[in-house]
C-alpha cells in the first residue's frame, strides 16, 4: 500500500471507531414500500418518495417517451445547446403549480441552494440560517463569501436579534459606499429534514418585512402534501406570495430528480445569468425533467389529493404508537451511533428497513432511526412495523 492509501486506511479507521462508517447499500429493485436488498425483500421505510410516485406507471411513460424523442443525453449546459423542450415544460409546469412567475430547475437541490445564494449575496451581505438548515444551505452560505449567522432551531427570539445586528451593519460607513445595497437573507426549511417539524413561517415573515429582509424556503419535505392546492407550507400558512425564494426538489413527492427555484422573473433571470451551478453544468437529461413534470402533474391531480390524503392516513395510524410532529419524517431517538446502527441491523433482520441517521447528518449524540411514510404503504405494511419496532420495545405508546 503506498503512503497516500495508508493515509486514507488511517482515516477511515477513525471513522469506524467512531460508529460512523458508511457503506452503499445495493437495491435490485424500483424504489417502493418494498425493495430488494442483498436477495431479501424488504419493508422500506426510509424514502423520501412521500405519494409513491418514483415507480409510477405515468412517470416511467413520461421518461421513455422524452428518451426516445430527445435521447439519453442533452450534450451540453442549457446556455450553450442543452436547453431541450422537457426543461422548459418542465420549468413552465412548476411555475404554475407554485403560482410563481417563473422557475429554473437544477441538477439537484444542492446545486440549486449553492446556484440562488452564490449567485445573489456576497462579504457586504448577511445570511441568518436555521441550525438546522440542511447542509447545501450552510455550504452555500460560506461559498458566497456573506457573513453567515446562524439562529437556533425555530427561534424568533435569535433571529430578531440577528437581524437587527445585520441591520447596524449594514448602516456602517464602509458598506454604505458599496455598489449595492447590502441585504439580510433568513432561510429555513419549511418542514425539517431529520426531525421532520415546521418552521414558524408567518413569524418569520412578519420579521423579514419588520427588517427590510429576504426570505428563501425550503419546501423539499412539504411540496405536494401541505396546501389548498398541495403547493407546500407556505401555502397552507398563507404566506407564499410573501417569499422571495422558494426552493424544492424533484426527487421527493415528484418521483424524479433534480431541484428547482421558485420566484419572479427578475429572479430567474438572474439566476440564468450568474447561477454557477446552472451556467457550468450539463443539462439535466431530458427523463428525468419529462418524468418529473409528470410528477408535477400527477400531484395536482384528484389522483395527488387521493395520495396524500391515504400518507396522512397511514401516518395518523403510526402516530398513535410513536411521537412524531405530525409529519411523514418520524424521527426515533437514540442518541448512541453504535446503538443506533445495531437496532438497524435487528430491523434488518425482521424484514423492515429504516437506516441510522448519525453524524455529520445530525449532532454527534442524537443518532436517530428516520422513518419515514409513503401512500403506498398499506395498512398490513403499516402493522407489519409497528409489530416489528414493538419487539425491539421501540413503541412509545401503547
Amino acid at each position: 500500500m503506498n503512503a497516500f492509501d495508508e493515509e486514507l486506511t488511517s482515516r477511515l479507521k477513525v471513522v469506524r471507531e467512531q460508529g460512523l462508517y458508511r457503506e452503499l447499500r445495493r437495491i435490485d429493485s424500483p424504489q417502493g414500500p418494498r425493495i430488494e436488498m442483498d436477495g431479501k425483500s424488504l419493508l422500506n421505510f426510509s424514502s423520501n418518495d412521500y405519494l409513491g410516485l418514483a415507480n409510477d406507471p405515468a412517470l416511467k411513460e413520461a421518461a421513455a417517451e422524452a428518451v426516445l424523442k430527445f435521447g439519453a443525453g442533452c450534450g451540453a449546459s442549457r446556455l450553450i445547446c442543452g436547453s431541450l423542450a422537457p426543461h422548459h415544460i418542465l420549468e413552465e409546469t412548476l411555475a404554475a403549480f407554485k403560482g410563481a412567475e417563473a422557475a429554473l430547475s437544477f441538477s439537484s437541490g444542492y446545486a440549486a441552494a449553492s446556484g440562488v445564494i452564490c449567485a445573489l449575496f456576497d462579504s457586504n451581505d448577511v445570511i441568518a440560517v436555521d441550525k438546522l438548515v440542511h447542509a447545501s444551505i450552510v455550504d452555500a452560505a460560506r461559498l458566497s463569501g456573506a457573513k453567515l449567522r446562524v439562529f437556533g432551531h425555530n427561534n424568533l427570539h435569535d433571529l430578531e436579534k440577528i437581524l437587527r445586528w445585520a441591520d447596524r451593519r449594514h448602516a456602517a460607513p464602509a458598506l454604505s459606499q458599496t455598489d449595492r445595497r447590502p441585504r439580510t437573507l433568513i432561510v429555513t426549511e419549511s418542514i425539517f429534514s431529520m426531525d421532520g417539524d415546521q418552521a414558524p413561517l408567518r413569524e418569520m415573515v412578519r420579521l423579514k418585512e419588520q427588517f427590510g429582509a429576504w426570505l428563501m424556503v425550503d419546501e423539499a419535505h412539504a411540496t405536494g402534501l401541505y396546501g389548498k392546492s398541495r403547493r407546500g407550507l407556505a401555502e397552507e400558512c398563507e404566506v407564499d406570495k410573501q417569499i422571495e425564494i422558494q426552493m424544492g426538489t424533484l426527487g421527493k413527492a415528484f418521483g424524479s430528480a433534480g431541484g428547482y427555484i421558485c420566484g419572479s422573473r427578475p429572479l430567474i433571470d438572474c439566476l440564468i445569468n450568474r447561477a454557477r451551478t446552472f451556467i457550468f453544468s450539463t443539462a439535466p437529461v431530458p427523463a428525468a425533467a419529462a418524468a418529473a413534470a409528470a410528477g408535477v402533474r400527477l400531484v395536482e391531480s384528484k389522483a395527488g389529493e387521493e395520495r396524500r390524503n391515504q400518507l396522512w392516513a397511514s401516518v395518523a395510524d403510526v402516530s398513535r404508537h410513536i411521537d412524531g410532529q405530525g409529519s411523514a419524517i418520524i424521527p426515533m431517538m437514540i442518541g448512541d451511533e453504535g446503538k443506533a446502527m445495531q437496532i438497524t441491523a435487528a430491523l434488518l433482520n425482521l424484514g423492515v428497513f429504516i437506516p441510522a441517521v448519525r453524524f455529520p447528518t445530525v449532532a454527534r449524540g442524537q443518532a436517530r432511526l428516520r422513518l419515514t411514510m409513503t401512500a403506498a404503504h398499506s395498512r398490513a405494511d403499516v402493522e407489519k412495523l409497528l409489530a416489528s419496532l414493538r419487539s425491539l420495545n421501540l413503541v412509545t405508546k401503547t
